[in-house]
C-alpha cells in the first residue's frame, strides 16, 4: 500500500553557483509529498497513522526550513540538494520511505527514491 502526505512550506535561498537569476536571494512556497510503501497492520487497518507521519515530518523537515534561508542549512540548496537532504534527514524514520516529490512551483519539481545521485 502505498501512504502518501502532502506539506508545504516556505523558505528563502540563492544558488550561488548558478549564473542566472537564481543567483540573486528569492523565495519560494515549496511543496512536499512524501510516500510510503508499508503494509496494512491488521489490527489497526492503517499503515501508518496520518497523525505519526505529520509529526515527524513537522519536527525533523518543516520546522528546519520553513520560513528560514535555506543558504543557512545547505551550501548550495538547489531543489535537488534539498531533497536528498530531506530524504537523509527522514530515513530511517520513516519505515516504508519510497518517494519524494519537491515542487518549487506548481511546473517545477524533483522526485527522489533514495537511488544514489550521480554528478557529471
Amino acid at each position: 500500500m502505498r501512504i502518501t502526505r502532502r506539506f508545504a512550506f516556505e523558505a528563502a535561498h540563492h544558488l550561488p553557483y548558478y549564473d542566472g537569476p537564481c543567483f540573486h536571494p528569492h523565495g519560494h512556497s515549496y511543496k512536499l509529498r512524501v510516500s510510503l510503501d508499508a503494509p496494512i497492520e491488521r489490527r489497526t487497518g492503517m499503515s501508518i497513522d496520518f497523525t505519526e507521519l505529520d509529526r515527524i515530518v513537522r519536527e525533523g523537515i518543516l520546522a528546519r526550513l520553513d520560513h528560514k534561508n535555506l543558504n543557512d542549512v545547505m551550501e548550495n540548496p538547489t531543489a535537488e540538494h534539498i531533497i536528498t537532504w530531506i530524504w537523509k534527514e527522514l530515513d530511517g524514520k520513516l519505515p516504508g520511505l519510497c518517494e519524494l516529490r519537491l515542487a518549487e512551483t506548481d511546473d517545477c519539481w524533483v522526485t527522489y527514491s533514495g537511488e544514489p545521485v550521480e554528478f557529471r
